[in-house]
């Protein structure tokens, strides 16, 4: 029916809503892989963490290391697309010292009903500082197939991830050398792990030295069979064909590769053994952290449309059993099995949306965990509706694998503690009005056997319950007839006796020109970004674990991050200009230098000033 105009829509595995293209140029953190909202250790593709509270709130296995999770790809976020002509996105960034990222999407229609996706990323970035260097590739293919009569659906998934990065452990402490003049190329600042390096700029070296190497490799099929009532829509020229299911039956096949690997070719023996007690038979030996699993999920559903002409009010129930094997670093057999459940109705008139959802897992490796979440959203306002929402997760979980005794990254503990499954809660209340540009929200976490990483490698858990409240305001105010400032502004607070430390206050503003300076066919943006945070003691970070820990002694005190940007699109070609870490600007006997560096975590600084460009073009055919 579209066969005369130019249609992309494209929707996600567990959704059954169409979503657009996203063709906006003011806020670049839309396209870059961490967002605003995180810190990360200096480079890109480097160990990143939220700065807002978030906990970990999905039942079931977990490998843990989640430092990495901002360049993973996920089942979850895969795109299905439908469109009229084949489209495809070139992506390019370059940033200083050779950062690049490719990112490459091909989408098209086979016939009316079947389209096939196609995306690789590539981030490389050598890093400001030695050993920092990360080169990460992404893979992803996907193909959605519906049948002409839409009874039947098939969709297939395969996806790749293969992320590396190099760890130093930190700048090191036995001299100032950031305010030292002769250590104005931070590149031969000394380090504390991976040896002396030298700096290249090939990207297409993919080895790392010194660091994490996490790979995995996931393939889901899944198929779905409908039974309505058949229907027709007739025009001048074509009788289109419509389907109302009723009844729908759903199968989806799950294997995945899994594999998370810590290599030290140089070791320094006098850091692991005061950092993690390791003790290595040489001066220099190889430290090798590895762990590996395979995985095999069968998951049966079966849902029930109460109203055959809303698809997105159902009742779903399921089940599924999933098994999985650890070859590394000794063979291991696990299994679950688990049940869901599921209801959801965005009411025709668009008023309601309801959401129920819940797993139980009976028995195997996590029994006892569960989810339970509740959503309710509701359209408010008449001429320029926004709307209201509240929702209630409740978790119980088993800690993730790395403190499970078959886990190569669970060093020996003192005292040899045991772990209790954690529980989380969280309570949620949001409005939004586009008319006032106005966004509040408003998050309580209730929390008890909370499991975090004590120093470099010592896993504890705080059983005593404590809270954490965190709010937030999303305002743009009109400055003039085309000035705009955006401004975030988030307040944490830790209620009770817990391993967390939060900044109190965390603000992100942007202040800039939005329009088209005169020219038609021209969009652009330019103006100043800013991002800034209380001081805090801001959590340490593990190299061997790839993980954030807590620590209590070290406060970090930033200047805020300043940026200046262009963004500009003119049709289907946009392009990035932005100078980062101007705050990092000194004035000193040789004259301004961008040496006066804010600080991530704990020994690690971000760069100085750079400079980062880059350039979106789409194709349709």
């Amino acid at each position: 029916k579209n066969e005369d105009s130019i249609t992309i829509r494209f929707r996600y595995l567990d959704s059954t809503r169409n979503f657009s293209l996203d063709s906006s140029i003011n806020d670049f953190t839309r396209r870059f892989p961490i967002p605003a909202t995180h810190v990360f250790l200096g480079n890109t593709g480097g160990p990143s963490r939220p700065i807002l509270f978030t906990p970990f709130l999905q039942p079931g296995f977990d490998p843990g290391f989640h430092a990495l999770d901002n360049y993973k790809w996920t089942t979850d976020r895969v795109r299905f697309f439908n469109t009229t002509r084949p489209y495809t996105e070139l992506n390019y960034e370059l940033a200083s010292k050779s950062e690049q990222i490719i990112d490459i999407i091909h989408t098209q229609n086979i016939r009316p009903t079947w389209n096939f996706l196609l995306q690789y990323r590539m981030i490389n970035a050598p890093g400001y500082f030695q050993n920092q260097k990360t080169n990460h590739n992404n893979y992803l293919f996907s193909s959605w197939f519906q049948t002409v009569n839409k009874r039947y659906n098939a969709f297939l998934v395969l996806l790749g991830n293969k992320l590396q990065a190099g760890e130093n452990g930190g700048i090191s402490t036995a001299a100032d050398y950031l305010h030292d003049p002769d250590y104005n190329d931070r590149y031969i600042i000394p380090v504390n792990i991976g040896g002396n390096q030298g700096f290249t700029r090939n990207f297409f070296s993919t080895d790392v030295g010194t660091g994490n190497r996490y790979t995995d490799f996931i393939m889901v099929f899944r198929q779905q069979l409908d039974f309505g009532k058949k229907d027709s829509l007739v025009t001048d020229s074509t009788v289109i064909p419509l389907f109302f299911p009723r009844v729908r039956f759903e199968h989806s096949f799950q294997y995945g590769k899994y594999s998370r690997e810590f290599r030290d070719d140089v070791a320094d023996s006098v850091y692991y053994q005061s950092n993690y007690q390791l003790t290595l038979p040489d001066a220099e030996d190889t430290v090798l952290l590895s762990n590996q699993w395979t995985e095999v999920l069968n998951d049966f559903s079966i849902y029930q449309f109460p109203d055959a002409k809303n698809l997105q009010q159902f009742i779903r129930l399921g089940a599924a059993v999933q098994n999985l094997s650890q070859s590394v670093p000794a063979k291991h057999n696990y299994y679950n099995v688990f049940g869901h459940a599921e209801y959801r109705n965005k009411t025709r008139n668009q008023r309601w949306d309801l959401e129920l959802n819940g797993k139980l897992y009976f028995t195997g490796m996590n029994a006892g965990d569960y989810l339970a979440h509740a959503s309710i959203q509701r359209a408010v306002g008449r001429k320029i509706p926004g709307y209201a929402q509240l929702s209630f997760t409740n978790v119980n979980r088993e800690p993730s694998f790395t403190v499970n005794s078959n886990s190569a990254f669970l060093l020996p503990q003192p005292g040899s503690p045991s772990f209790k499954k954690e529980n989380s809660t969280r309570l949620a209340a949001s409005i939004y009005q586009p008319s006032l540009r106005l966004r509040l929200s408003g998050q309580y976490y209730l929390l008890t056997n909370y499991t975090y990483l004590s120093r470099y490698y010592e896993w504890q858990q705080s059983s005593s319950l404590f809270n954490v409240l965190v709010l937030s305001a999303e305002k743009s105010f009109r400055l003039g007839k085309r000035w705009y400032w955006h401004t975030d502004l988030y307040f944490q607070q830790k209620i009770g006796s817990a391993p967390v430390n939060l900044p109190q206050l965390f603000t992100r503003n942007r202040i800039g020109y939005e329009g088209t300076l005169g020219f038609k066919r021209l969009n652009i943006a330019f103006g100043l970004e800013s991002r800034y945070h209380t001081p805090y003691r801001a959590d340490g970070y593990s190299p061997a674990m790839g993980e954030f820990y807590y620590q209590d002694s070290v406060r970090i005190s930033n200047r805020p991050d300043l940026a200046v940007y262009m963004h500009f699109r003119i049709r289907s070609f946009k392009a990035y200009v932005r100078l980062e870490n101007l705050n990092a600007a000194s004035v000193g006997s040789s004259g301004i230098l961008f040496t006066h560096n804010n600080f991530a975590a704990p020994d690690y600084p971000y760069p100085g000033m750079l400079l980062r460009v880059g350039v979106y073009w789409n194709f349709i055919n």
